[in-house]
């Protein structure tokens, strides 16, 4: 054999033995597609809510008195909020520090995005469905809460705030009031 020969015999079984490698890997993930696919099919998420986006202002957890901040009897906080286009209600949602706070969510239109900056928290907001998500904001301070969805031609206006309170201020402003939003300051 030729030292082309050897070359070529030596490329041909490399390229064979990748071939191999890349045609294991796309099974594995096809595979995996699959068992995915099946075990969803068969174990549907426990926590799915749903809500009539119809008639979210008429009645149920999501009618505007509803909406904002509420200490719960154990300690934590609970926001509601609904986005529209293209506004969140409450526009300013206050809380305090180093609280857990549950932060349950809908969309009354269309799918909204609802993240805070210097947060981990970034949830889609699907109307029908309700998103919960649990956080608990380190220290005070005031952050941006942009639509990351685009959601229509005012989407770019579409933003709120957090504001983060110490704890005395929250519950000195939570004994007047059910709900709490930034507008009721003290």
């Amino acid at each position: 054999m030729s030292d082309q020969q050897t070359a070529a015999h030596v490329a041909e079984r490399a390229e064979t033995r990748w071939a191999w490698v890349v045609g294991i890997v796309i099974a594995t993930l096809l595979c995996m597609m699959a068992y995915m696919s099946l075990h969803w099919i068969t174990m549907p998420p426990q926590r799915m809510e749903t809500v009539n986006p119809g008639t979210l202002h008429l009645a149920g957890e999501f009618v505007e008195a509803n909406l904002g901040s509420a200490a719960e009897a154990d300690g934590s906080v609970t926001v509601r909020l609904v986005g529209n286009q293209y506004s969140f209600s409450p526009q300013c949602v206050l809380v305090p520090v180093d609280t857990p706070v549950t932060i349950r969510a809908t969309s009354a239109d269309v799918v909204h995005g609802f993240s805070v900056t210097h947060t981990n928290i970034n949830v889609n907001l699907v109307p029908g469905y309700v998103s919960t998500f649990r956080a608990r904001f380190r220290e005070t301070g005031e952050h941006t809460m942009p639509c990351h969805e685009f959601c229509g031609v005012g989407h770019a206006a579409m933003w709120a705030h957090v504001k983060v309170v110490d704890k005395e201020t929250f519950a000195r402003q939570a004994q007047s009031k059910r709900r709490l939003s930034c507008a009721e300051r003290s």
